[in-house]
């Protein structure tokens, strides 16, 4: 999800002129949009999916590292232990 800074910088302006023209790149582009004001960049758009996906995948990440810390410190336990602490048969 790379920005393509000849289609994805739009000025603020743009938004304000024409929102829906700038929301519709968003939905169909599925890239996120950095908006500029006086040649800075001051804001993200992207589509909620995408936003949501993203959020998902930094939650996964996020449970994947603290696995693995988990595991460099030797806090584990066995597969009947896990098994048993969620009730599981």
């Amino acid at each position: 999800m790379r920005v393509k800074f000849s289609e994805d910088v739009v000025p603020l302006t743009d938004l304000k002129v024409n929102p829906g023209r700038v929301i519709k790149h968003v939905n169909e582009a599925r890239r996120p949009l950095l908006l500029t004001s006086r040649g800075r960049g001051v804001a993200v758009v992207q589509s909620i999916s995408d936003y949501e996906l993203a959020e998902e995948e930094r939650a996964f990440m996020r449970a994947v590292v603290a696995g693995l810390a988990d595991l460099d410190t030797g806090r584990e336990v066995s597969l009947a232990e896990a098994r048993n602490r969620l009730g599981l048969p």
